[in-house]
């Protein structure tokens, strides 16, 4: 090898290093299409893995939200006297927690998304993001068999079935893209601090009883409404609650608040993680 191309060499190698770290987020999302299939084999892996072992399988799906709704219902609303707008009391709750639960769902099963795979980010390349994304199918499957025994809950109630339950779907992509985008930043930082998953699921308990779940927003004095609506949740749970049962519908300001925060966390979120991604199989 000649001098002048043992010289060239170390520029080379310069350049490739400043390609690799420089890579934008139209060729990210390229890099996420094309790596689509392995989102559907760690959502299938997901979906077996959750039940596995389980005297009552599936059937947690469904008792977990009822069991939640029932003690809540209790609380709030028989010992409280909290208003629940007209609904009962239970169907009120239910169709709360049932919001509620893939908000939650959604917010910590991204969160621990990296960790809980740190095999694969350690040792495989692949985009990051793959790993979040792979989690919505359980909560989304969740959320539409709890919806289906709701439904039979409100025919068996004779609780009429509205024009407005076709809409329950946009209030869940809402939600859990709003707690997808806090989820990738709290994932993000729970590969270099994992008091991050410890500290997650006490702070979303809190949020739950800031939250209109088991109790309607007229409930919260006047003069702190606006405050109180500060957490983008609370639209969300209202809004399928006014699609489920009938309840008010929010504010019309509220809901685009929430809407638009959802969609700036998420894109912020997804970008942090594509422009932090490649420190994480030093560390985690």
């Amino acid at each position: 090898m000649t001098a002048p191309a043992q010289a060239a060499l170390p520029a080379e190698r310069a350049v490739l290093v400043i390609e690799k770290g420089g890579v934008s987020l139209r060729r990210y999302l390229r890099d996420l299409a094309h790596h689509r299939d392995l989102v559907q084999v760690l959502a299938r892996r997901d979906l077996t893995l959750r039940y596995r072992q389980t005297a009552l399988g599936v059937a947690w799906v469904v008792l977990q939200p009822l069991l939640a709704a029932g003690i809540l219902s209790f609380v709030f609303n028989r010992i409280a006297r909290l208003p629940t707008d007209g609904v009962p009391a239970f169907l009120f709750t239910f169709a709360g927690m049932l919001m509620w639960t893939s908000v939650n769902g959604t917010l910590t099963r991204t969160t621990t998304s990296l960790i809980q795979n740190a095999t694969l980010v350690s040792k495989v390349f692949f985009p990051r993001l793959i790993l979040p994304l792979s989690t919505l199918a359980s909560v989304v499957l969740d959320f539409f068999v709890g919806l289906a025994l709701l439904a039979v809950l409100l025919i068996t109630n004779h609780v009429p079935l509205r024009l407005q339950f076709v809409l329950i779907p946009v209030w869940l992509v809402i939600g859990v893209a709003l707690a997808q985008g806090i989820g990738l930043f709290l994932a993000s930082l729970c590969v270099h601090y994992r008091d991050v998953a410890q500290v997650t699921p006490v702070l979303l308990q809190l949020l739950m009883y800031l939250s209109p779940v088991a109790y309607s927003v007229a409930a919260v004095p006047k003069r702190f409404q606006t405050v109180y609506h500060l957490n983008p949740f609370a639209a969300v749970i209202e809004g399928s609650r006014w699609s489920l049962v009938g309840t008010p519908l929010p504010e019309t300001w509220t809901i685009v608040y929430a809407a638009g925060l959802a969609a700036v966390a998420f894109v912020a979120g997804m970008i942090t993680l594509e422009r932090l991604e490649q420190r994480f199989a030093d560390v985690i």
